[in-house]
């Protein structure tokens, strides 16, 4: 357990975090729960913060699911263990070299880093029913399988590094990597509820910066993908 550092997951789930496609999924839920009834404010806050709940409790599972496989298929694959560090390693320096491709020549839905263009017309669709705060906490659990694309890779590498403690262990570092994960949803939430700024002005914020918010993540993940290549953290 001593030899897993909590900043490496910090960093990994701060880089999902700030991935455009749960702010835009957010953000849309919120402005359809305020067409449908404007004048119910506590209903944003608490729609906000069942469907980001939802997320964070499926992510959750998500997350046992990807520790159990990588445990899996170090059985299976006799000496992965050994090479597993720095297989994440190249792992997640491409993973930082499409987000940093995408500051340069952006264009929605990147591989790897959006969601893909295919899948937003179902999300929309899928969103539009969400007109109550049992309906956006059920919305959420369906919209992470859409998510995934796009929020996986981080995760993934995370994953990977905490299949190699005893199962049990893992179970906190899943719970603080996904509150870090979920940290700006229920900021949003909250801003938008008590007035501070408008569902507008966050995406608008996001459109303007995506850009930058890739180019962020792209260097922390390129910088953490060197480290692991080359044995510089464990």
């Amino acid at each position: 357990m001593a030899e897993l550092s909590l900043p490496y997951i910090l960093f990994l789930a701060g880089v999902d975090a700030v991935n455009p496609c749960a702010i835009a999924v957010l953000a849309l839920i919120l402005i359809n729960i305020l067409i449908s009834e404007p004048q119910k404010s506590r209903k944003v806050l608490l729609a906000g913060l069942a469907f980001t709940f939802a997320i964070y409790v499926t992510y959750f599972l998500y997350g046992l699911i990807i520790i159990q496989v990588f445990k899996a298929a170090v059985e299976i694959i006799a000496g992965i263990q050994v090479y597993l560090y720095r297989i994440l390693g190249v792992a997640a320096i491409i993973l930082g070299l499409l987000n940093i491709k995408d500051y340069f020549s952006y264009r929605p839905g990147g591989i790897a880093t959006e969601m893909p263009m295919f899948l937003r017309p179902k999300v929309k669709k899928l969103i539009s029913a969400a007109t109550s705060v049992r309906g956006a906490f059920v919305i959420g659990i369906f919209v992470t399988l859409f998510l995934l694309p796009c929020t996986i890779g981080p995760y993934v590498i995370a994953g990977g590094m905490l299949s190699l403690i005893d199962f049990m262990a893992t179970i906190p570092w899943l719970l603080i990597y996904n509150l870090v994960f979920v940290l700006p949803m229920v900021a949003i939430t909250i801003a938008v509820y008590i007035g501070f700024t408008t569902v507008e002005n966050v995406s608008g914020w996001k459109d303007r910066n995506i850009r930058y918010l890739h180019l962020i993540a792209g260097i922390i993940m390129f910088l953490l993908g060197v480290a692991m290549l080359f044995g510089l953290i464990y």
